[in-house]
């Protein structure tokens, strides 16, 4: 046998180095992920890498994004942007947001 099924891969496991909180978007570099819950550093728990999520993004003048764009998440200041350059790919907007919304609706696909 070549392969093992593991599990379904909607959510993978994660023992992070310190503290996450619930909601928290964690990188690791190209696969990036949401967790569940709170993980305690050094306890396993669980991120998803699938779903519909709503995330912040910049608000103010030029900094709505349209619905079917390609997402990515801007780590240095914890946002979703359209500007691939250095941030890792999260995924495709499933709706507008306005330039003076805070989040945005991703669907997270890697």
């Amino acid at each position: 046998m070549i392969a093992t099924f593991v599990q379904d891969g909607e959510a993978i496991d994660h023992t992070p180095d310190t503290d996450v909180a619930a909601g928290d978007v964690v990188v690791q570099e190209d696969l990036i992920g949401v967790a569940k819950l709170d993980i305690p550093a050094g306890m396993l728990g669980a991120l998803h890498v699938t779903g519909v999520f709503n995330l912040p993004k910049e608000v103010g003048a030029g900094k709505a994004i349209a619905a079917g764009k390609k997402a990515y998440w801007d780590a240095t200041n914890k946002v979703v942007t359209t500007t691939a350059g250095s941030n890792k790919q999260l995924g495709k907007t499933v709706a507008a947001a306005g330039d003076n919304d805070p989040t945005v609706r991703v669907r997270m696909s890697q």
